[in-house]
């Protein structure tokens, strides 16, 4: 190792050059701050990760977002300009928006209106009448109620098994008896909350005037024209790459005066020093650790027990759908049916180029907090397990094989809103708090989807200029 004397000085550092990162680094540039991103990882994107096998396109991580804030749609109409058309939004068809839920041997549709919600095998007669009163149940009065529980009081337990079980697995990965509703859901726990009703609530929501941008939230699932990592490159070919050091290592961020050193190898073994008014950390807990060793061991440990689900990602390149019905965005496995998958994403319903003609992309998910044990199984007892699912559960044909499969393992996948939220949540803020110029971002705060992300993201950036 050589050492390296010059002391960079910049506004912002940002630890992390995933989405987080970057798109805090982004909305800081285009208002004129000097930024520098530090990376440990050889590349940008974080989880974010698009591959190509031939004329198929599949993410090894994150597969779509959705529109659920202005600030998505404000920062996917900037890429298109500041990247000349380069990164282009692209929003699944209607026709492609249908949830399948497996139950018995097949796949039914998740229901959509009230006619289909009263023909559907997959809820209760009892459970389906007892919606007809969920307005005038009583409202809850345990803070930390988990998204199980809460559903179970106000819908059923049919519709738990059937309809909150598997969603949570697909997006949490996780156990709805675990994750607390105002934590991991705050959105549904507001509802019952402020209109003591999820259908009063969503009836309230929908009543409320929006402004023009209010309207920029259209709930679309979304992804970028010929994959997500369009995303996270156009915002560093904005910010500049002599502007992110990757492959960095043995990082530390130290309070210096009325402002921020840190300290860290770059890809060559020499030794950086960067100076700002402001410090953003948007990598997992887990590293928190050692990136802030300043900070006393009790509120470190509140944000560091967060827990990660693991996952098992596996992408499946079918070259001829031999007749099947795949438009859809995907089918998910509730754990009472005791299968090996969580669930099947069709990627190639829901955007262009991801097959080709007359083929089809399908992304498999296994593990989860509740079924972690797949992590140690190999990669061909994986494949096995998903081509047994490919035939059974997407009825493909004995004779029908893949282009390609491809395995992807995230140990430290999603983190879990569960009990502990408060803690690390607490602790967060009395850092910030303590410490003008640090802000501790990424998904052990404010959400874990693509959506929370750039949310997030804006608001640090937002944050950040308002205070100068």
């Amino acid at each position: 190792m050589t050492s390296h004397n010059k002391i960079d000085k910049t506004d912002v550092i940002i630890v992390g050059a995933g989405l987080t990162g970057l798109t805090t680094a982004y909305w800081l540039k285009r208002s004129g701050k000097k930024v520098r991103v530090v990376e440990i990882d050889n590349r940008i994107g974080g989880q974010i990760q698009t591959q190509r096998f031939n004329h198929y396109i599949y993410e090894t991580g994150p597969s779509t977002g959705a529109v659920s804030t202005p600030e998505v749609a404000e920062l996917m109409n900037d890429l298109a300009d500041t990247s000349q058309g380069g990164c282009q939004i692209e929003t699944a068809p209607d026709a492609a928006k249908r949830r399948l839920i497996w139950k018995g041997k097949r796949f039914w549709e998740l229901p959509s209106g009230p006619l289909s919600a009263i023909f559907t095998p997959l809820f209760r007669f009892s459970d389906k009448l007892r919606i007809l009163g969920e307005p005038w149940r009583k409202r809850g009065n345990n803070p930390n109620e988990s998204v199980g529980a809460l559903a179970a009081r106000r819908l059923g337990q049919s519709f738990v098994d059937y309809a909150v079980d598997p969603f949570i697995s697909g997006v949490y990965a996780g156990n709805p008896y675990t994750l607390v509703t105002r934590y991991a859901l705050p959105r549904l726990y507001a509802l019952e909350r402020d209109y003591g009703s999820f259908i009063r609530g969503a009836i309230a929501k929908r009543k409320q005037p929006k402004t023009d941008r209010d309207r920029l939230a259209t709930k679309e699932v979304f992804s970028a024209r010929g994959g997500l990592s369009h995303i996270p490159q156009a915002e560093a070919d904005y910010i500049g790459m002599d502007n992110i050091s990757l492959g960095v290592s043995d990082v530390r961020v130290s309070p210096e005066g009325q402002g921020w050193t840190i300290v860290f190898l770059d890809a060559y073994g020499n030794e950086q020093q960067l100076q700002s008014r402001w410090v953003v950390t948007t990598c997992g807990a887990y590293n928190l650790p050692e990136l802030l060793p300043f900070i006393d061991k009790e509120r470190m440990d509140a944000i560091a027990e967060l827990k990660y689900s693991p996952i098992i990602e596996v992408n499946v390149g079918m070259p001829e759908t031999f007749g099947g019905d795949y438009c859809a965005f995907g089918g998910l496995v509730p754990t009472k049916e005791k299968r090996q998958i969580l669930g099947i994403l069709f990627p190639s319903a829901c955007f262009t180029g991801r097959a080709p003609k007359g083929g089809a992309l399908f992304s498999f998910y296994l593990g989860g907090v509740r079924n972690s044990e797949m992590m140690d199984k190999t990669d061909d007892e994986i494949r096995a397990i998903v081509t047994q699912n490919l035939h059974t559960m997407l009825k493909f044909p004995a004779q029908a094989k893949p282009d390609f499969i491809h395995i992807s393992r995230h140990q430290l996948a999603i983190p879990q809103y569960d009990i502990n939220s408060g803690r690390r949540f607490s602790a967060v803020e009395s850092l910030e708090h303590q410490y003008h110029g640090l802000i501790l971002g990424g998904n052990l705060r404010d959400g874990i989807g693509m959506w929370h992300r750039i949310t997030q993201a804006a608001n640090i950036a937002k944050r950040i200029i308002m205070s100068e």
